[in-house]
């Protein structure tokens, strides 16, 4: 069975990308959580631009550095939230941070948003809502589901 989360990227700064997680539940959006990704560049920087819109499966990562100081951090953390096949990047998690020099790529969530029109975007709650994402979608993971999340540009 398919489990199927929803990223509709609303706001594209000149340093960050802001958007919003739901998760589908038959037909309808239900809200999860706010998230912010580096900006958009038509060629690739290192680190500073976000992952292409598609469809990602999103499985357990528990190799490298990011696993073990996590597990440390979060007494229910299993492994990291790892987005697979993302043409042309490597080590995308779903985790928490506040601003765009955070995200290496990856995508933070947070339970507030400061807007990105006139300085950088700002998540707020972000620990608060990587716990209530994480458990969610490694519950569905634990219950032998596919979890995929699905990113759109809306604007």
């Amino acid at each position: 069975m398919r489990v199927d989360f929803k990223l509709h990227r609303f706001s594209s700064g000149d340093q960050c990308t802001l958007g919003l997680m739901h998760r589908m539940i038959g037909d309808r959006l239900e809200f999860r959580c706010f998230t912010l990704e580096d900006e958009h560049r038509d060629k690739k920087v290192n680190g500073q631009t976000r992952i292409p819109a598609g469809s990602y499966q999103i499985k357990l990562r528990t190799a490298g550095g990011m696993h073990p100081k996590y597990a440390q951090r979060y007494p229910f953390h299993e492994g990291m939230l790892w987005l697979q096949n993302v043409p042309g990047f490597e080590w995308i998690y779903i985790h928490p941070g506040n601003e765009h020099t955070h995200t290496e790529g990856c995508i933070l969530v947070g339970r507030g948003v400061r807007d990105n029109r006139w300085r950088a975007g700002f998540l707020q709650d972000s620990v608060a809502a990587y716990e209530e994402i994480y458990k969610e979608m490694v519950a569905e993971i634990n219950g032998g589901r596919q979890v995929y999340l699905t990113v759109e540009d809306i604007a």
